[in-house]
């Protein structure tokens, strides 16, 4: 590992080790309730370091515990994942270097790794520090895992609320957002969209709130374009 490497893994950690340190805790939550439905504690580990989807492993297990089809299996993970689909359209991934670590870093886009890099100036942002934030985000979320599967098997049978970690997770992540960015509108938009899907598709309502925020955002856009070219001719 070079110098400039490690440079980038240490600032990297110290911009981000609060994050890894709450996907730790949650995937020790994971980890619990893997074995909490009766599964051996070395799956949770296999599974968050194989899949690293983060809620759908949840969503995943309670189904295969209950002996879900598979064509259920796979339309539940496909509907929940689906919100990489708009993800795709801002991540930085040109900024990665070489095609294995391309490949990687789409397959380590999650909600925390698009939360820590699409906001930041991207002249800011280098493959190293995109890469070690997502690496760092998987290790965690894979080592938590582990963790909680064994005290799950041994310690911690039958502990509850672990799974509010994840929406505290994302509570913070947001108000950190707000405060680089402080877009009421966009935000507004936002919970807009998350209150008419809970409401009109609370089955779907992932796919529904990001599907209608992403039609928010592109006609916020189309309307403040020819104000814009209007300031433009004014000037």
């Amino acid at each position: 590992m070079v110098i400039g490497e490690r440079s980038e893994l240490g600032e990297v950690a110290r911009r981000t080790w609060v994050i890894w340190a709450g996907l730790f805790a949650l995937g020790v939550g994971f980890g619990v309730l893997v074995t909490g439905h009766g599964f051996p504690w070395w799956f949770a580990p296999v599974m968050s370091a194989s899949m690293f989807a983060g809620s759908v492993e949840f969503i995943l297990v309670g189904m295969l515990a209950a002996g879900a089809p598979l064509a259920a299996v796979a339309l539940t993970t496909f509907l929940v994942n689906s919100r990489h689909l708009f993800y795709g359209l801002s991540f930085p991934l040109h900024l990665v270097r070489g095609r294995m670590r391309k490949a990687y870093s789409v397959f380590a886009l999650c909600d925390e790794a698009y939360a820590l890099t699409a906001n930041r100036d991207p002249n800011t942002l280098t493959s190293g520090s995109i890469l070690w934030t997502q690496l760092g985000l998987h290790a965690s979320w894979a080592l938590g895992a582990l963790s909680g599967g064994i005290a799950g098997a041994y310690l911690l049978s039958g502990l509850k609320g672990m799974g509010f970690v994840l929406t505290a997770l994302f509570i913070v992540l947001t108000m950190d957002a707000f405060r680089q960015n402080p877009d009421r509108i966009a935000l507004s938009l936002a919970v807009g969209a998350a209150l008419v899907a809970q409401l009109v598709l609370p089955g779907s309502m992932v796919l529904a709130a990001m599907s209608l925020f992403a039609v928010a955002l592109v006609t916020r856009s189309k309307l403040a374009r020819p104000r814009d070219v209007l300031a433009d001719s004014r000037a």
